[in-house]
């Protein structure tokens, strides 16, 4: 297993691929383990680094309450490790958030950024607030998770569409699958993080060449938001997908074309 020491804590992380050197960040509640078979179409043409953000997988789970700021300290960190300077930056969702607070922080060491299905806070939106299930009886719980993963998705809509009910049928499981003591610290702790999230006044500092892609039915992180995003970082280019917040899985053009973003020169 390979570690490293930074900020206090141990970070499991994985680095595979051949390329311009891009750190990967994950989405809410996710670990390599759950979510490996995202990075992997980007091993396939650049230098991947991904890892465990504190409190999720093999990583450590620090005592207190983290703030975004803490998610960024930790990429960079990570990155100073393994001798990175600078480096293409691809965030997920909650990953998009660390990705923002990072390129805000430290605008030199990113040279490209791809945020994908992810909101700014503030001013530009924020994403639901995925803490609120936890007080929601589980049918409720099963219906608001199905109707923020993809606007459009209702019985007709998956009766007619195998793939969206499979995307739908997992991330249900995922939501109410069992989880240690251990594994609850570190998902609270990343939703109060997440709650807190806000860098629409300092999104200007981003200098890089910026995608803003999003599915058009996405409830989680809302369209309005990804292009509030892209109105403000000075450059960015907005793409629309027809899915929802897992677009890029339902959407096929989605993903090829974010990587052939990340490897442009």
């Amino acid at each position: 297993m390979t570690t490293a020491l930074v900020n206090g804590i141990e970070l499991y992380f994985e680095r595979a691929g051949n390329g311009p050197r891009t750190l990967f960040l994950n989405g809410s509640g996710s670990s390599l383990a759950s979510t490996g078979f995202l990075v992997a179409p980007f091993v396939e043409h650049l230098d991947v680094l991904a890892f465990d953000q504190r409190g999720m997988g093999l990583s450590d789970v620090p005592a207190g309450s983290w703030t975004m700021a803490d998610y960024a300290a930790d990429a960079l960190a990570l990155l100073d490790h393994l001798g990175w300077e600078e480096c293409r930056v691809v965030g997920i969702s909650f990953g998009g958030m660390v990705a923002q607070e990072l390129a805000v922080t430290r605008p030199e060491r990113v040279t490209r950024l791809a945020l994908l299905c992810t909101s700014s806070g503030g001013e530009g939106g924020a994403s639901y607030p995925l803490h609120a299930l936890a007080a929601m009886t589980p049918d409720e719980r099963l219906a608001t998770r199905r109707s923020i993963l993809d606007t459009r998705f209702d019985e007709t809509w998956l009766s007619e569409h195998p793939f969206d009910r499979m995307i739908d049928e997992t991330w249900a499981a995922r939501g109410e699958a069992p989880r240690s003591e251990r594994d609850q610290r570190g998902e609270l702790a990343q939703m109060d993080a997440r709650r807190h999230h806000d860098v629409w006044e300092r999104l200007r500092q981003i200098a890089c060449p910026t995608l803003v892609a999003c599915g058009r039915y996405d409830g989680i992180a809302p369209l309005a938001n990804s292009e509030a995003i892209a109105r403000r970082i000075p450059g960015a280019e907005l793409r629309v997908y027809e899915g929802g917040h897992a677009f890029f899985m339902q959407d096929r053009s989605a993903l090829p074309a974010v990587i052939e973003f990340l490897r442009t020169s």
